[in-house]
């Protein structure tokens, strides 16, 4: 009997818990038509603060949480929360911590300037989510990426990560958008990024560390690139031509006709 495939989605958007706009909604009904298509799956977000734990009944998971991540030389306990899509029959794990999450906006201030710590925010996700797989013992087939804040992870399963066997023989899918282009993160986020399994060199296309360049990074340690958006900014356009990934163009995501062309992609990239 053949293996039913898994598939990871991670996620920085998903609708309802966030207003809806292209990556929230793919993010909350292409897991679902996935799981419908036959393979299983697991969504991951971070738990922004301005999402409500009551109206949206979130709550934790003790198992899985209390483990502390140490992010820029401090300790920060790692929470996942949960929360279930009743009319998908599909659940959503929630990455938490009160330092990077309890705020009222998602990536940038009152006036939309973006938060100075939001290198650390996406750093703290990967390893969160990661993290969070391996206890659940979960070995996922592919890995798909959706939206900037899940750019670091990419880097993270191939560099740290590969040789524990929950994630051996793991491929990564990108969804690239046209987001986050001009933001800058701080200066000082590739010292920050360093693990056990990451050196120096694996990082060295942060130069600047910006949104440009950390999508670039994610893109070098993928399997295959999907177009998310119609318009993605030209440079990083060519950097995916360059690379001769696999890549899904862009497909319309009015309907959910893309979901039928996604999964297709999911089988080329598993050969």
């Amino acid at each position: 009997m053949k293996e039913t495939k898994k598939i990871l989605f991670v996620n920085s958007e998903i609708t309802p818990y966030l207003p809806e706009s292209t990556v929230s909604n793919v993010g909350r009904y292409l897991p679902q038509g996935i799981q419908e298509s036959g393979k299983e799956i697991r969504s991951f977000m971070p738990r922004y603060g301005n999402i409500n734990e009551r109206r949206n009944q979130l709550h934790e998971v003790i198992r899985l949480s209390g483990m502390n991540l140490v992010v820029n030389d401090i300790d920060r306990p790692l929470i996942i929360k949960v929360a279930s899509i009743s009319s998908a029959r599909m659940q959503v794990y929630f990455i938490d911590n009160d330092d990077y999450f309890h705020r009222k906006f998602v990536y940038g201030d009152a006036d939309g300037k973006f938060f100075e710590d939001n290198d650390e925010r996406a750093i703290f996700f990967a390893r969160g989510v990661l993290e969070t797989v391996k206890k659940l013992r979960w070995k996922p087939d592919i890995i798909h990426c959706q939206g900037w804040i899940s750019h670091v992870l990419p880097l993270y399963l191939k560099k740290a990560y590969k040789d524990d066997p929950i994630f051996t023989d793991c491929k990564v899918v990108l969804s690239l958008y046209d987001e986050i282009a001009g933001e800058s993160f701080a200066e000082d986020m590739k010292g920050k990024m360093i693990i056990p399994g990451v050196k120096n060199k694996d990082l060295d296309i942060l130069k600047p560390a910006n949104g440009i360049n950390l999508a670039k990074l994610a893109i070098q340690n993928s399997d295959g690139i999907i177009m998310g958006s119609e318009t993605v900014c030209g440079e990083l356009a060519e950097f995916v031509t360059a690379s001769a990934l696999p890549v899904l163009p862009y497909t319309d995501l009015s309907d959910s006709a893309y979901i039928k062309e996604y999964n297709s992609f999911y089988d080329k990239i598993l050969g």
